[in-house]
């Protein structure tokens, strides 16, 4: 089993930036792909961002290409996503999700392990 645990969320105005932390315990996800999705109210979950198990390769959605970074520290069994330019309209709440897979996927089915969720608020 693995749990995952996210931090770094807020709230902050319009085009500042927040850096989000996910820290899995339980096991080593060093070998599993990653991947940030958010919910906001009334709002299917959507993916956001997805790195695969070395860290080389990475996977954006349209709406946050080249503001969001994700990135990982194997050694810390942790992935951030760092989110810069941020808008009203990212605000949500933001999971963090593994899967017993290298390869990231865009699809949250495609994720076996979620964490609860760290609450994101950009006011304009």
């Amino acid at each position: 089993q693995v749990q995952l645990v996210e931090s770094g969320g807020g709230l902050v105005p319009a085009g500042d930036s927040l850096r989000l932390s996910c820290t899995a315990s339980g096991r080593t996800v060093s070998s599993y792909a990653m991947g940030w999705f958010r919910q906001a109210p009334g709002k299917e979950r959507e993916f956001v961002a997805a790195i695969n198990y070395s860290g080389a390769t990475t996977y954006y959605a349209d709406s946050v290409k080249g503001r969001f970074t994700i990135s990982r520290d194997n050694a810390k069994n942790t992935v951030y996503l760092q989110m810069n330019s941020l808008k009203p309209e990212d605000t949500a709440v933001y999971y963090c999700a593994t899967r017993q897979y290298n390869v990231a996927t865009a699809s949250p089915q495609g994720y076996h392990y979620w964490g609860q969720g760290t609450q994101v608020t950009v006011s304009s």
